[in-house]
């Protein structure tokens, strides 16, 4: 299955005074990247579920970078699916310019019920779920 792809501008704000994306910003992109695939299955990083409210919060995330991003820049951001476990999922992001690698990173999240006042339990990935993440 090819990747998904999210295409970005890069924001002024987005930049440092050297007007390079201040690394940071890429973990923001990454994140705007899995809420958009996750959409594009019907899905949301936090999901009415059979009367169960279902969130995926972080608990891993990288990102290496390659080459500088600059205001104004066309970002493609590839979205695919590295890793389904059990209970996480964790996803590779891959940053280009025109076909030049900028950045990679991978995220992985937890499927967790959300109970009352908030509290979280981590649950294995309910099956019509995880057909959704990954239909190949």
């Amino acid at each position: 299955m090819p990747p998904f792809r999210l295409q970005r501008r890069v924001d002024f704000c987005d930049t440092d005074l050297a007007g390079i994306v201040h690394f940071a910003n890429f973990f923001r992109y990454m994140e705007a990247a899995e809420v958009a695939f996750l959409k594009a299955r019907g899905l949301n990083v936090h999901v009415d579920w059979n009367g169960d409210q279902l969130g995926f919060p972080r608990v891993s995330v990288t990102c290496d970078y390659v080459s500088p991003a600059r205001f104004d820049d066309l970002l493609d951001i590839d979205v695919t699916l590295d890793r389904l476990g059990g209970k996480s999922v964790t996803y590779a992001f891959a940053f280009s310019r025109n076909g030049v690698p900028i950045a990679r990173g991978k995220m992985t999240s937890v499927c967790c019920r959300v109970g009352p006042n908030h509290a979280i339990e981590a649950i294995d990935i309910p099956p019509e779920l995880r057909t959704r993440l990954n239909p190949g």
